[in-house]
């Protein structure tokens, strides 16, 4: 998650090759298992490339997915561990190459699998792989430590053709630790990086994907949400971010928060690529009951119209999610004029009730679901590891103290443990309250009113410097109305301020996934606001 209620309260040389001011970082994680791979001179362009872009590359013979891996690999090496040294990447896959081969002989043989085949990909590290890479979400506790089998939608991303490249450095345990954290630092992978400008945060807990997939580091890249960590890292990294509703992604094999509001989603540079990545990842799993009632779609790329806001009725929700960083209010403002330019009719204000007031109650659903749900992953998804449960975690970190908790330590690990079972009174009551509040009475009632195709927000405000000392300078976000109902949001580039990203928040009903595409992608045709990252020192501030 990006931040609950109780949290709320809770650098690489330049493009001239100036490093940043030293920070107190954790060195950059070691290559694991395999030599570093060999490729041909790079004959296509990596920054910005998009999924077509490379399917027209190699369809036209100019690359195959081995040399497109093995030239990203080497971006890797030299953005992310020297140059910039972004620390996104936590550990790279030894046998993406020889999987990339694969892929490359099927194309040969005239089998393409779809629309994935043979594009690298970076997904998080709490999400299993059963491969040579580890799953650990960030923690030494579980370094070394293999998952059993691919969790649900690897093997979906697998069966698409897609190469796992590696995976992602993250605010440790999904900024599930501490009330006094930096994001986008992790045990393991030390304190990522934001490109833009590399002595500012890039949000979590899904930070090094954010970080990754802004520098071009692969295609595109998977994270995950329980509380914006989908859409703040996007907001700050200048990418398109989607958290679909609960259950349309299986969470089977996810290192969890919640089992009522966690869920995986894109994180990519397009619109159009995150519809594409959806597809992929979505399906019935027998596993994971929440995707029973998935509203499965084969193909999200239809729902792209360029004139979707036309007639689109999109209610801003001023209440609570304006007013805390008049810069993302600044930019926010004139895209409203640019939404309705695309033929949007815009009522405003159109404040979503109940908002802010199951803050506490959310945090009391997290506390309770985090202990059951994370002792039940270690049980069944790291069975070889020496930590069995969250008690167990505790005590580690006590004794890896200077190495897990330099700079800040495990209060919220500590409330989780203290929290009985889920029958306990306390949690059922807040599971309604939060449902209650959230749905029926919060962005149903006010999507009702007005007959809304969306309600739109600025997404968070623009990245605050890294401060390993005091933690995160968190002001607000949008994000919680969505996390709380389970409901799908997508987070959209809109522009910069002092160079930093700042995004637009498109929020929608259950299932509506398409149709957020659809505004979204008509809004990034009508604006182009994305800018590719210039790896500044520090924030342009001669230029608002």
């Amino acid at each position: 998650m990006s931040r609950t209620t109780s949290r709320r309260e809770f650098l690489a040389a330049s493009a001239a090759g100036t490093l940043v001011a030293a920070l107190p970082l954790a060195p950059a994680p070691a290559r694991r298992n395999g030599r570093t791979p060999e490729s041909r001179t790079q004959e296509v362009p990596l920054e910005e490339a998009t999924v077509a872009d490379l399917q027209g590359h190699m369809q036209a013979g100019r690359a195959t997915s081995a040399t497109l891996c093995a030239a990203y690999l080497q971006r890797i090496e030299a953005v992310d561990r020297g140059g910039p040294t972004l620390r996104s990447v936590i550990e790279v896959n030894p046998d993406a190459i020889a999987i990339a081969e694969g892929l490359d002989a099927e194309r040969k043989a005239g089998r393409v699998r779809g629309p994935l085949h043979g594009i690298p990909i970076l997904i998080k590290d709490n999400i299993a792989t059963h491969d040579r890479m580890s799953t650990t979400a960030g923690s030494l506790a579980l370094d070394g430590v293999i998952a059993p089998r691919d969790a649900f939608l690897v093997g979906k991303l697998r069966a698409a053709g897609a190469v796992i490249l590696g995976k992602t450095n993250l605010s440790e345990w999904a900024n599930f630790r501490s009330t006094q954290s930096s994001s986008g630092w992790s045990g393991r992978g030390g304190q990522c990086r934001n490109p833009y400008a590399l002595d500012r945060n890039p949000c979590g807990s899904s930070s090094g994907t954010g970080a990754a997939i802004a520098a071009s580091l692969a295609t595109v890249g998977i994270g995950t949400e329980t509380d914006g960590s989908i859409v703040c890292p996007s907001n700050a990294n200048g990418l398109v971010g989607l958290k679909p509703t609960v259950g349309l992604v299986s969470r089977s094999g996810i290192i969890p928060i919640s089992h009522t509001q966690d869920t995986a989603g894109p994180m990519c540079r397009t619109v159009t690529d995150a519809a594409i990545l959806l597809a992929a990842i979505t399906g019935t799993d027998p596993t994971d009951p929440a995707t029973a009632a998935t509203a499965t779609t084969a193909d999200y790329t239809p729902f792209l119209d360029a004139n979707a806001l036309r007639g689109a009725r999109i209610g801003v929700a001023r209440k609570r999610f304006w007013g805390y960083s008049p810069e993302a209010d600044r930019v926010c403002e004139v895209t409203l004029l640019a939404l309705r330019d695309a033929g949007a009719v815009i009522v405003d204000p159109a404040d979503i009730p109940n908002a802010g007031e199951y803050d506490d109650t959310e945090w009391q659903v997290l506390l309770y679901e985090f202990k059951a749900d994370l002792n039940a992953y270690l049980r069944q998804w790291a069975p070889t590891a020496p930590a069995k449960t969250l008690a167990d975690l505790i005590a580690f970190n006590e004794r890896e103290r200077a190495r897990e908790m330099p700079y800040f330590g495990q209060e919220i690990f500590a409330l989780a443990e203290a929290k009985g079972p889920l029958t306990e009174k306390e949690y059922v009551d807040a599971l309604e309250t939060c449902a209650r509040l959230s749905r029926v009475e919060g962005i149903d009632a006010v999507m009702d009113e007005h007959r809304l195709d969306a309600i739109v927000a600025p997404t968070g405000s623009p990245a605050w410097p890294i401060d390993l000392v005091n933690g995160d300078h968190f002001l607000g976000a949008s994000s919680t109305p969505g996390a709380v109902s389970g409901y799908p949001h997508i987070s959209v580039p809109v522009g910069l301020s002092f160079g930093l990203p700042v995004g637009l928040t498109f929020l929608g009903r259950p299932w509506s996934e398409g149709r957020l595409l659809a505004l979204a992608y008509a809004f990034e045709q009508a604006v182009r606001a994305r800018k590719a990252p210039r790896y500044l020192p520090t924030a342009d501030v001669s230029i608002p």
